[in-house]
């Protein structure tokens, strides 16, 4: 069993999702739970609890090839992780303890990264050498393929695309996680929606209470023909098309690809995502660029550590460290 599976980890902040993945690419076996936040230790215990679970017993030595993590956060090039939406997680040693735990080498990854990793072997940019996979939901992050290397920076912190100025707005949300994010993430749409709802433009948005509203109600009011839900996906993808410019002027990829939760809104906000980027972008760059929305769903993250995982220990064997 140890050729021919490894463990995949998607942990967020409030979902996990464990998996067997094969060498193909193939999940075989998935089991998902939300996240026990009740102490710092919590969802470790929870992902090696799991691990036992899908390979059928107390122990996993043997049975599988290694395991790959993808987080919510920042990891250090010593295996330690930041998470901010994990309780205690400031430097959390995530490889090892699993490694200790499991007895199977441990590699752990940011989701952005594994998110452009997973499509790369099996999803969009397939093939790709130079590819960026733009992740959409709560926040916003990219993971970024250039000449086939993923792009980390000096502190780990490449692809906080949440960041990127597109307009001259300021505000609080804007100082506290970015501007893009603040004006086109999950909650940013939510907050454009209440704010027409309580100008008195609401529309099929005035059968929903307020507290309720999120991206998801206001993209099935948009697919209603609802027109100020409709308006407020083309306002957010014209503004994602301006960080999507930036990015293809800076990096020269092959192909962009739309992740994440918004990614099964993509119908909504892609055709104004693609106007605004060619408009904006190094006018070379944004011709030959494909944008895409992501065909592996809540899989990339799985797939991107799976990956990693096999390749790392085809490489050699390993402790558990970064």
């Amino acid at each position: 069993m140890a050729a021919n599976y490894v463990l995949a980890v998607d942990l967020g902040g409030t979902k996990l999702a464990v998996a067997l993945v094969d060498r193909k690419g193939k999940v075989l076996t998935q089991k998902n739970a939300i996240v026990d936040g009740s102490s710092t230790l919590a969802p470790v215990r929870q992902i090696v609890k799991l691990a036992r679970e899908l390979v059928g017993g107390k122990g996993v030595r043997g049975k599988i090839a290694g395991a790959g993590v993808a987080v919510p956060g920042l990891v250090r090039r010593d295996g330690t992780v930041w998470a901010p939406n994990l309780p205690g997680w400031k430097r959390m040693a995530l490889a090892w303890r699993l490694h200790q735990a499991l007895g199977v080498p441990v590699v752990v990854e940011s989701d952005r990264n594994a998110a452009v990793l997973g499509e790369a072997w099996r999803g969009a940019a397939r093939g790709k050498n130079d590819a960026i996979v733009l992740t959409l939901g709560t926040g916003i992050g990219a993971g970024i393929l250039s000449g086939g290397r993923l792009v980390r920076g000096a502190h780990e912190l490449s692809g906080c695309a949440g960041w990127m100025v597109v307009t001259d707005e300021h505000g609080p949300e804007v100082q506290g996680v970015g501007q893009l994010e603040a004006l086109t993430a999950g909650p940013a749409i939510a907050s454009a929606a209440k704010k027409k709802l309580a100008e008195g433009v609401g529309g099929l948005l005035e059968e929903i209470p307020a507290e309720a509203i999120n991206a998801y109600e206001v993209a099935k009011a948009a697919r209603r023909g609802d027109s100020v839900s409709i308006k407020v996906y083309l306002e957010a993808g014209r503004l994602l098309g301006y960080g999507v410019a930036n990015l293809v002027s800076l990096f020269d990829p092959e192909i962009v690809v739309i992740g994440g939760g918004l990614a099964k809104a993509s119908d909504l906000f892609l055709d104004a995502l693609r106007k605004a980027m060619k408009e904006r972008a190094q006018p070379i760059a944004g011709k030959r660029v494909r944008v895409v929305a992501s065909r592996l769903g809540g899989k990339a993250n799985l797939l991107g550590v799976a990956w990693e995982a096999r390749r790392r220990g085809d490489e050699g064997p390993g402790n558990g460290k970064q």
